[in-house]
């Protein structure tokens, strides 16, 4: 059956671009509701379906708008948790136009929502099953792939950077809470020294720092802690993959195959998977 929380969860926490405090609340929700944001910080409070088709940007986040100016960006790491701690229905309140960063992981919005209290509700779950394999590839090489699967979703995602401390990275395995909870979660945005020093000279990420991303210099990394898990690169790119297949409104029955890809794959992968009803029916 469709799960919603039992009452509103509060998340506070601060913008990623902006530097600035931001709150969200997920609040219970209806059967057949979807997961929805609402910009409760704007006189209108505009509602926005976390949506494969309300994706208007996908440089470094998963952003979603309304089609009225209206956006809520970085919804992808709070989307994958979601997804696993078997939410299907929820308002999220955030009073502004980015999710909080928090860590630069999953685990915080996912440890709170798998701690939260339930609601069964009274419609049946739908889950989308992959018929046929679908393909999105770009000019660079770059692509990913869903295939049938039996059951749940598999993911095979490999990364591969010219630095030594990450080279070449791959996940090869099914999703299910454990290994969500500890290879997936806990793993945070990474970045070159170089970008963030770009993106702050154009007065983006004002909120980024060691607290919430790892960060590169060369063969080096400045967290001083260093990793928190084994290849925590490529696992954080399967956090963002996860999340981003939640805005298909379903989880999928598949296996999603991967190689160096990123936000706009993922939405481009879902617009193909859609495009053709032939290529998966709701069970």
């Amino acid at each position: 059956m469709q799960q919603t929380l039992k009452k509103p969860l509060q998340i506070n926490g601060i913008g990623l671009h902006s530097g600035l405090p931001v709150s969200l609340t997920v609040n219970p929700a209806k059967p057949n509701t979807g997961i929805v944001f609402c910009r409760n910080d704007l006189p209108e409070k505009p509602l926005i379906p976390a949506r494969y088709n309300h994706v208007v940007d996908t440089r470094n986040c998963t952003c979603l708008g309304d089609g009225k100016g209206n956006i809520v960006s970085t919804i992808e790491h709070i989307m994958a948790a979601l997804a696993v701690a078997e939410i299907d229905n929820a308002v999220i309140d955030v009073d502004g136009p980015e999710i909080p960063i928090m860590d630069g992981s999953g685990k915080i919005f996912y440890d709170a929502l798998n701690a939260a209290e339930k609601e069964k509700q009274n419609s049946h779950r739908q889950c989308l099953k992959v018929l046929k394999p679908v393909e999105f590839a770009d000019d660079k090489g770059n692509r990913a792939e869903l295939l049938p699967a039996e059951s749940g979703l598999k993911i095979c995602f490999e990364i591969d950077f010219p630095s030594k401390i990450v080279g070449h990275q791959c996940f090869d395995n099914v999703i299910d809470p454990q290994i969500f909870a500890e290879e997936i979660a806990p793993c945070r945005t990474f970045t070159e020294k170089a970008a963030v020093d770009y993106l702050q000279s154009v007065g983006l990420i004002k909120g980024g720092s060691l607290d919430n991303a790892v960060v590169l210099d060369g063969d080096k990394i400045l967290n001083p802690d260093g990793f928190r898990v084994e290849n925590e690169c490529v696992n954080h790119k399967v956090l963002d993959a996860i999340g981003d297949l939640y805005t298909s409104g379903y989880r999928i029955t598949g296996f999603l195959r991967a190689r160096r890809t990123g936000h706009f794959h993922n939405n481009q992968l879902l617009q193909k998977l859609f495009a053709d009803s032939s290529n998966y029916e709701i069970i």
